[in-house]
């Protein structure tokens, strides 16, 4: 068996876990249930499309795709920072959930989210029976 023989095998054995990793991330970056899961999605994309792009280089010679492959890494390392400030920023870890940064967001204790509409039943009924006394 040659070397280029191996290399070719080798290649082809890649492509295809490639492939089957791209449709598994596709997969979780669509289906994600949170905003963190589809941001690691996005950047596993990233790392097997420089898996793609480094296969081709070895199949075809060209060192080119080489330094194409480290912009994108960079770029992808980038963009996921740039997530992750944007989720900080955000203050909401997944669908639904609150992240405690520092200040509470929580409601002091004793109160409760229905006291409101029971602060506003009362203001309704006591603005209603004024009107009933200014007649």
């Amino acid at each position: 068996m040659t070397p280029e023989i191996i290399v070719e095998y080798a290649s082809v054995i890649a492509i295809v876990i490639l492939v089957v990793a791209l449709l598994l991330t596709v997969y979780r970056a669509v289906v994600g249930p949170t905003l963190p899961d589809r941001i690691i999605a996005l950047d596993m994309l990233v790392g097997i499309v420089i898996g793609f792009i480094a296969v081709i280089a070895l199949r075809t010679g060209y060192t080119l795709y080489i330094d194409i492959a480290i912009a994108l890494g960079l770029v992808g390392f980038l963009a996921t920072v740039a997530f992750a400030r944007f989720i900080l920023a955000r203050g909401c870890v997944g669908e639904g959930e609150e992240v405690q940064s520092g200040l509470p967001r929580s409601k002091p204790a004793g109160k409760s989210g229905s006291s409101k509409a029971v602060k506003s039943a009362k203001t309704s009924k006591s603005s209603a029976s004024l009107g009933k006394e200014a007649k």
